[in-house]
C-alpha cells in the first residue's frame, strides 16, 4: 500500500483544530478512524496491479544521437478502472542527464476490460544494448487516497548503432574513386592495374605507360589508361584491448576507430572490393565475413554497435593469427590500434613481418591534439615543462610510427575527426599506385 500527498494534507487538517480545540485520544481517534477507513476502501477499490497485461512493439535500433520510440500496451483486464502513475524504467544512459524523470513517466487510465498505448522516446547517450529493466505501476483508488503498486518485467531491446558522422566525407571520396575508375573525364592518366583503353599523349603523361607497339602502328604517340582492380579483400582489424578505451577530448578512441571503418568500408564496396571485420583483444568480440556489397556495411554497423573496450592487454600472437587466418593471400589488412610505445614494441612489432610478408598491413591510429598543443606551450614555468612533455609524448609517437615502418607497414596517425578522412585518402592512394 502507498499512501498519497493528499491522505496526508487530510490527516494534517483533521489533527489542528483537534489539536486546538481538544486534545486527546478521543479527538485524534475521531478524526484518524473515518479516515483509516476511508482508506482502505480507497485500497480495497484499486484496480489490481499483478493481472495487468504488457505488450511492446516499435523502434529495435536507433543511431547514437537519433530518437527511438517504443509502444507500451497496458491491458486493464479487471472489473475496476484503473488510474494509474506507470514508470517505464530504462538504463541511465537511454536518455540526456536528467531527462529520464519526465520521459519515462506517465499517467494514464484505463477502463474496465481496455487498453491503451504508452510510447516512451528514448535518445541514448552511448552505443550499445539497451534493455528495458522494469515497468512500475501505481494504482489509486477513486477518493486518491492510497494506491496498490507492483512491478513487471516487460523485455524490449533498443541497440544504439553507431553514428556514422564520417559519412559526410564520402560523396567526396567517391568522386576520387570515379576519376580513378575511369567513370569520368577525369580519367587519372597512366595509374591503376587494369588495363582500360589507349589514347593520344598529353604533356605530362607518365613516359611508362606508352604503349610503343600501338605507337609504331600511327602517327601519335599512344599512351594506355588504366582502372583500379576490382574484388580486391580488405580486412579491418579492431583492436579493442586496454589502450582503445582512452578518450582524445569527448570521443573515445574506440569510437574514433569505428567511424574510420564504416567509412573505408562504404568506399570499398563501391570500389568493389570485398571487406570483412574482425574485433579482437584477447579473443574474437565480433566477426563479419562473407557479406554482399550491399549486405556488408549494415553487419559491421549491427556487429560495432555492442563493442566496448576491453581493459585487458591485446593478444598481438592471437590477433595476428586471426588476421592470417581470415586474409587470402595478397589482402589489405587495416589495423585500428594505439601507438603507444610499450604495447606496439613488446606486442605488435615481433608478429608485424608474418602479416607484412603475405600482405599489404596499414596501421591507423586515433591521435591526441592536445599534444602538439603542449609543445607550443610557453610563458610559464609549469608551460614548459608541459612542452616538454608534450614533445616527449609527441617524439615517442613519432618512433613508434617510424618502427612500423620499417617493419613494412603504412601508418595513418590522426586526431578522432580526421582519421576517417585519412584512411579513406590512404586506401585510395594504394588504388592510384596500383598497389591495391
Amino acid at each position: 500500500m502507498a499512501l498519497t500527498g493528499r491522505t496526508a494534507l487530510l490527516a494534517a487538517l483533521g489533527s489542528l483544530p483537534v489539536g486546538i480545540l481538544a486534545p486527546s485520544w478521543t479527538g485524534m481517534l475521531a478524526v484518524n478512524a473515518p479516515l483509516s477507513l476511508a482508506i482502505l476502501c480507497d485500497y480495497a477499490l484499486a484496480a489490481p496491479v499483478r493481472t495487468l497485461q504488457f505488450t511492446r512493439s516499435g523502434d529495435t535500433s536507433v543511431r547514437l544521437g537519433q530518437t527511438a520510440e517504443v509502444q507500451l500496451t497496458v491491458t486493464n483486464p479487471s472489473r475496476r478502472r484503473l488510474r494509474a502513475h506507470l514508470r517505464d524504467a530504462w538504463p541511465p544512459s537511454s536518455w540526456p542527464a536528467g531527462k529520464d524523470r519526465t520521459a519515462s513517466r506517465h499517467a494514464l487510465t484505463v477502463p474496465a476490460g481496455e487498453r491503451r498505448r504508452l510510447t516512451t522516446s528514448l535518445r541514448p547517450t552511448r552505443r550499445g544494448d539497451r534493455r528495458a529493466v522494469r515497468v512500475t505501476v501505481r494504482s489509486f483508488g477513486p477518493m486518491g487516497l492510497a494506491a496498490r503498486q507492483g512491478s513487471h518485467v516487460v523485455p524490449w531491446t533498443v541497440r544504439v548503432l553507431p553514428p556514422f558522422t564520417s559519412r559526410k566525407h564520402l560523396p567526396s571520396r567517391l568522386a576520387r574513386l570515379r576519376e580513378l575508375d575511369g567513370r569520368t573525364s577525369a580519367l587519372t592518366r597512366g595509374e591503376g592495374t587494369e588495363f582500360d583503353s589507349l589514347r593520344d599523349y598529353v604533356p605530362g603523361d607518365d613516359t611508362r605507360s606508352i604503349d610503343w607497339r600501338a605507337t609504331a602502328r600511327q602517327s601519335a604517340v599512344a599512351v594506355r589508361t588504366w582502372r583500379p582492380e576490382r574484388d580486391r579483400h580488405i580486412l579491418v582489424v579492431l583492436d579493442t584491448g586496454r589502450t582503445s578505451a582512452g578518450r582524445v577530448g569527448d570521443v573515445p578512441r574506440l569510437d574514433a576507430a569505428l567511424d574510420a571503418a564504416l567509412l573505408l568500408t562504404a568506399l570499398a564496396t563501391r570500389a568493389g572490393d570485398r571487406v570483412d571485420l574482425l574485433a579482437h583483444d584477447r579473443q574474437l568480440r565480433a566477426r563479419v565475413q562473407g557479406k554482399a556489397a550491399g549486405e556488408v556495411l549494415a553487419a559491421m554497423v549491427n556487429a560495432l554497435a555492442p563493442i566496448e573496450p576491453e581493459l585487458v592487454e591485446t593478444d598481438a600472437r592471437a590477433l595476428s593469427a586471426a588476421a592470417l587466418a581470415n586474409a587470402p593471400r595478397g589482402s589489405l589488412i587495416v589495423l585500428l590500434t594505439g601507438l603507444d610505445a610499450t604495447p606496439v614494441e613488446e606486442g605488435l612489432l615481433p608478429v608485424l613481418p608474418r602479416l607484412t610478408q603475405r600482405h599489404t598491413v596499414l596501421v591507423a591510429s586515433v591521435a591526441d591534439p592536445h599534444i602538439k598543443k603542449m609543445t607550443a606551450a610557453r610563458g610559464t614555468v609549469d608551460a614548459v615543462y608541459e612542452a616538454a612533455a608534450g614533445t616527449q609524448a609527441q617524439a615517442r609517437r613519432i618512433r613508434t610510427a617510424d618502427a612500423l615502418r620499417r617493419h613494412g607497414a603504412l601508418v595513418v596517425d590522426a586526431a578522432p575527426d580526421d582519421l576517417a578522412p585519412a584512411l579513406a585518402d590512404a586506401y585510395l592512394a594504394l588504388k592510384r599506385e596500383g598497389r591495391l
